[in-house]
């Protein structure tokens, strides 16, 4: 089952042509690995999967649905894109307890779950701000799964992790997929890519190789 269709995608990005009639087809309950150099766009490319922009030209379906401004942002995303911004004199807790207060779905007990798996101490008392690198990336990935949604679009997610972190977080993300989420990531690291993707495709010449 297709989840995610994107049809004759051309995209141009502060002037650069990043994309040229596009196809890609995201299976439902399988992980893709996205790989491409800096600059590539890779990150454009999970915009226009999660509506943050429009492509210049060609449709972007998630579960037979097309976006567009009367269907702008797809439920049911978790999504790390860049770096994202917290509030830096709350704890981790406090961060994630905000962001859940938005769609209230999730109890506090769930939260606090989340960022056990990922490697967190919720009842830590240590503001956002004194995290390093590392325990905020955790927070992301807290963020982005700590609702269990049903697609995942990860960039980067194991930037900045130690060894047993990124073993940690490749085990969670195939347990995921086991749950029958849909995950696509990227990462500079080729092993993630390899150990976890069942498809693989590389942004090459303005469109997508596949190479898995």
């Amino acid at each position: 089952m297709t989840i995610i269709d994107l049809k004759n995608i051309s995209k141009s990005y502060k002037g650069l042509v990043l994309f040229e009639n596009t196809n890609l087809a995201i299976e439902k309950g399988k992980i893709y690995g996205l790989t491409g150099p800096n600059g590539s766009g890779k990150s454009v490319l999970f915009k226009m999967m999660c509506g943050f922009i429009f492509p210049d030209q060609g449709t972007v379906t998630i579960r037979g649905k097309q976006l567009g401004k009367d269907n702008r942002f797809p439920e049911d995303f978790g999504i790390i894109i860049d770096r994202p911004g917290y509030i830096g004199n709350k704890t981790g807790f406090e961060n994630l307890k905000y962001l859940a207060m938005i769609n209230r779905k999730i109890s506090d007990e769930q939260i606090k779950e989340t960022m056990i798996k990922v490697g967190l101490q919720p009842a830590a008392k240590q503001k956002v701000k004194e995290y390093s690198l590392g325990m905020k990336q955790k927070l992301a990935i807290a963020q982005a799964i700590m609702e269990d949604q049903e697609i995942l679009l990860l960039d980067e997610p194991f930037n900045a992790l130690d060894v047993d972190s990124v073993e940690n977080i490749r085990g969670l993300l195939k347990s995921l997929k086991d749950k029958g989420k849909t995950i696509v990531l990227t990462s500079h690291n080729q092993e993630d890519i390899d150990l976890l993707s069942d498809h693989i495709y590389r942004v090459r010449n303005f469109t997508l190789e596949k190479i898995k």
